[in-house]
């Protein structure tokens, strides 16, 4: 494992609490040897120089310098002219077992925090909403008059309880999408419905493109099935055509990936129109279309939603809709779906029988009580969010006048522009202010949002209010400290 042109993929699992101790470099050494003792670095890795990995953490390199030298002393690196700095044994009786968590994925980090759990650090890392009040009638209704039914068979549902698909495909319908149930799979949420329609679709060397800049999960879902991931801008309409159009011809991709309803991260809504032309050039070449419609929430005035893009499909045209409860009711339920034509689904449902034989009963019976109060849970999250969402900017507006972003559409992010500052740089510095947030380029590898962060409004104000606080002591402090003009040598 070579990591020491890839100082970031490191920065990104180190535990949070790294930068709290009272000396940096003690806190970094400690951490690092966790890395080791907990097998995500093994013996014989080679890591970053001092130079590059204090240019990641945003440190001075004297404080990498007194960390590697605190961990060579104990024998558990090696520095040598030519080779570098390499592991050379585990730091303490853990096991060291690779887990590939640093060979790929921008969502690693996120997905690290994730798994830690809260701890003193505001993440910001995730845009995810407190459950809906109606989540506990819902769950009082089940208990009362379905859970005998449910008992009465064995449980197992793989393409979905059969209540839950018919009102899943009359809400599809509803959007304008005609869909029988024998169209639908119900699964673990969206995140599981793109996993096997990836899985269905793509092999070693296969390509697939998405939106620039776009849902870091997507990259390491795609990667891990060996596939290349190629990026086409956007403009306030969504993906550019004539770039598709350009990429389509150049890459000859197997699968298109998008999130036509509120973008993530920028917010913005895909018009009908462009629905209709991506759908087009991607059955003019033979491409296989995911979208994904997790995401929801209008902000501003209402507007009718355009139809889904399977709408506009020819008959011989593959598009998959994909489509969850977790924004607009709760995280924690675990409930999705995707819509397909019928062989498709079919083929799908094999591929998600094998994956789990089903998502839980309980969670499906829930969700079906919900679904015909979609509509009203959404307009009731948006409103919310739209307060939120002004609160936010206001205090951005006052705090850090700097920054630029324009007004989503929708979802539950700002996109925001940090003028002439690599974000990754000023994430670390915002860790060390209490702050976590997550930098473009785990949204886009190719590096041209480099300068961007995801700030979510799904927090309570006062947690808005406190979080902005320490993001503009962070910005002050990394303007009046560093970077240095050249870029190369922080010294926050």
């Amino acid at each position: 494992m070579d990591l020491s042109r890839e100082p970031a993929r490191l920065v990104e699992l180190l535990p949070d609490e790294w930068a709290h101790r009272a000396a940096l470099y003690r806190g970094l050494a400690d951490a690092l040897a966790r890395l080791i003792d907990e097998g995500d670095l093994v013996p014989d890795a080679r890591l970053p120089s001092e130079r590059g990995l204090a240019a990641a953490l945003s440190v001075s390199r004297s404080t990498v310098v007194a960390a590697y030298d605190e961990l060579r002393a104990a024998g558990v690196l090696v520095s040598r002219r030519g080779s570098g700095t390499r592991v050379v044994r585990q730091a303490g009786r853990g096991r060291s077992r690779p887990d590939h968590r640093l060979l790929r994925g921008e969502a690693d980090s996120v997905f690290a925090r994730l798994s830690q759990g809260p701890g003193s650090v505001i993440s910001l890392a995730y845009a995810a909403d407190a459950g809906a009040p109606e989540l506990v009638d819902a769950l009082q209704e089940v208990m009362a008059q379905d859970l005998h039914h449910l008992l009465e068979g064995a449980g197992y549902h793989p393409r979905g309880l059969p209540a839950l698909r018919e009102r899943i495909a009359t809400h599809l319908t509803g959007l304008g999408l005609p869909t029988a149930p024998e169209a639908v799979v119900v699964t673990t949420g969206a995140h599981q419905a793109i996993a096997l329609a990836a899985r269905m679709y793509l092999r070693a060397g296969s390509t697939v493109v998405v939106e620039s800049p776009s849902w870091p999960g997507c990259f390491d879902l795609f990667s891990g099935l060996g596939a290349r991931v190629v990026g086409v801008p956007l403009d306030e309409e969504g993906m550019r055509p004539d770039l598709l159009t350009a990429t389509l011809d150049e890459c000859r991709p197997d699968l298109l990936f998008v999130m036509p309803c509120y973008h993530n991260p920028t917010g913005r809504l895909m018009s009908a129109a462009r629905r209709r032309r991506i759908v087009e050039l991607a059955g003019r070449h033979g491409v296989v279309v995911i979208e994904d419609l997790a995401y929801s929430g209008r902000l501003g005035p209402a507007v009718e939603l355009p139809p889904p893009m399977s709408a506009f499909a020819a008959p011989d045209d593959e598009v998959l809709t994909i489509g969850s409860l977790s924004k607009s009711v709760w995280g924690g339920l675990r409930v999705g779906w995707v819509r397909a034509d019928a062989p498709i689904a079919a083929r799908l449902a094999r591929h998600k029988a094998l994956a789990d034989l089903g998502t839980p009963a309980l969670d499906q019976a829930i969700a079906a009580r919900l679904l015909p109060r979609l509509a009203e849970l959404e307009h009731t999250r948006a409103q919310s969010a739209a307060r939120r969402l002004r609160h936010l900017t206001g205090l951005l507006a006052r705090s850090l006048p700097d920054w630029r972003w324009d007004p989503p559409d929708g979802g539950s992010a700002l996109w925001i522009e940090l003028p002439g500052v690599d974000a990754r740089v000023f994430a670390q510095v915002a860790l060390r202010h209490g702050v976590e947030v997550v930098p473009g380029r785990a949204t886009d590898p190719s590096g041209r949002h480099d300068t961007y962060i995801r700030l979510p409004f799904t927090y309570p104000v006062d947690v808005l209010t406190e979080a902005v606080a320490r993001l503009g002591r962070a910005w002050a402090d990394l303007r009046r400290h560093g970077p240095s003009p050249g870029g190369s040598e922080p010294v926050v």
